[in-house]
Order: C-alpha cells, then sequence, then structure tokens
C-alpha cells in the first residue's frame, strides 16, 4: 500500500534514472537472489574490469542478467585488453557469442586517441549499442574542463548512447579527487553543456550518489554501484534517507 508523496522515479525499461550496477564476479546463486528481489531497480550490469573473461558460466550470467531486462556489458579494460593485443573482431565475435548488445569504449587504462576511440565507436555502432567513457583510472592524470567537454561532444556527435564519467570503484579518480572528494565545478560544467539524462556518473559510494542526487535529482544515471547497495540507493532516489529527505516532488521532476 502507497500512501507517502515520493519523488517520481521513472519506471519500467528506464532510459534515465538509470542505476548501472559494478558486477565483479558475484556467484550466480547469489545473483540470482538479489534479482529476484532487485531486478526492477537495476537497468545496466557491467562485468567489471576484465572479469567477464574468466568468469565460470558467462553465458548463463548474461542469460540471467537479460531475464530481468538488464543490459549487460563488458568493463572497458576488457575492451581496452582486445585493442592493444590487436583482437577486436575477436572481441566483437566473442560479444556475439555471449549475446551481449552493448559494448564500453573506453581509455581508463591505455592512453588512446580520441581519434582511435571515435573510429572503434564506428565499428561497433554497426552491430552493438555504444557507451564511451571519459577520463582516466589514474589519480594523477588531471584533465581541463575544456577537455572533457571537448571529448564528450565528440563521443555524443559519434552516437554513443551514453557517455560515462570516470570514478573508478573506489571514488578516487576521474570525477573525484585522489581523496575522493567530488570537483563539483567540473560537475557544473558538465550538467550545464550536455543533456543529463545522456551522461551516466559513477557513483561507487552513498556519499557519492547523494551529491548526484541532490544536484541533479532522483532520476540521474548513476553507474559503479555495488550489488548489495542498490535497494540502499533507490531509497536515496525516493527521498528515504536523512541526506536526501527534503527533495520536494517539483523539483524531483527535472530529469522525467
Amino acid at each position: 500500500m502507497e500512501f507517502l508523496n515520493l519523488p517520481e522515479r521513472t519506471k519500467g525499461i528506464r532510459t534515465n534514472g538509470i542505476t548501472s550496477v559494478a558486477d565483479f564476479g558475484t556467484p550466480m546463486g547469489e545473483l540470482d537472489h538479489i534479482l529476484a528481489d532487485y531486478g526492477h531497480i537495476i537497468d545496466i550490469a557491467k562485468m567489471g574490469i576484465g572479469s567477464a573473461y574468466v568468469t565460470p558460466k558467462i553465458k548463463d550470467k548474461v542469460k540471467l542478467y537479460k531475464e530481468y531486462n538488464i543490459r549487460p556489458y563488458c568493463g572497458g579494460t576488457l575492451f581496452e585488453k582486445c585493442f592493444y593485443q590487436n583482437k577486436i573482431a575477436e572481441y566483437q565475435s566473442y560479444l556475439y557469442k555471449l549475446g551481449i548488445e552493448w559494448v564500453e569504449i573506453s581509455n581508463g587504462t591505455l592512453d588512446i586517441p580520441i581519434e582511435e576511440r571515435l573510429n572503434m565507436i564506428a565499428l561497433f555502432r554497426e552491430d552493438f549499442h555504444v557507451i564511451a567513457e571519459v577520463g582516466s583510472k589514474d589519480a594523477n592524470k588531471e584533465m581541463s574542463e575544456s577537455k572533457w567537454k571537448e571529448e564528450m561532444k565528440l563521443l555524443f556527435d559519434a552516437g554513443c548512447e551514453y557517455v560515462i564519467t570516470e570514478g573508478r570503484d573506489s571514488g578516487t579518480a576521474g570525477i573525484y579527487e585522489k581523496s575522493g572528494e567530488i570537483k563539483s565545478n567540473l560537475i557544473h560544467e558538465l550538467i550545464k553543456d550536455f543533456d543529463c539524462n545522456k551522461i551516466i556518473f559513477e557513483a561507487p559510494t552513498a556519499k557519492h550518489q547523494m551529491y548526484f542526487i541532490k544536484e541533479i535529482g532522483p532520476n540521474v544515471n548513476l553507474g559503479n554501484v555495488k550489488l548489495n547497495d542498490v535497494l540502499v540507493l533507490e531509497a536515496q532516489r525516493c527521498g528515504l534517507r536523512s541526506e536526501t529527505f527534503f527533495l520536494e516532488e517539483s523539483e524531483c521532476k527535472l530529469l522525467l
């Protein structure tokens, strides 16, 4: 029975208000139980780093995610490994066989020039939905705000359906300082110039998630969410945690 006035959330197969989880090797039995309860509030599942390549029963895992209308894909590190070893054709074949329809083009580990990434996007777009990532996993590598915006524009113009802002699973690189503090000036610049519905902000901790919910709204796209945190995140989105308690119903329709 629903009786509270809560922020309005997107439903069904979402295109925004997305929760993208990071699966770093969740066993099949455990995953089955998690999805039975929380599958309806998970939209995308990244099989983190290059873990998909060594995951037992990976085809069964992909199938399980898809049974709950969750879009699975392999972490960008696997793409980068294949790029480094000139195995892109083999990677495409691997994704076909697994039934994976989404691919991430990233440069979190390798310094792949933007021109090369754009070529990869054009190649994969023929048969896959493409997500690209901006930012480095190396906390010592700094990108100017103008560089962030330049790359994001090029990636969107190339046809990426979403662009991820790098944050790592630790929240200490990319859009975050080494200390874990959010680069708020950068975020303000990005949301001023781009459609928030097309950006997935990596936000691995409750602190990071609440920042974006309060800054953008409950239907902000959030990534690198831990599987065991999805219910708490949904409660945060709905104003059911102290830090998001006073979200107004009107302002929460910002991204609908």
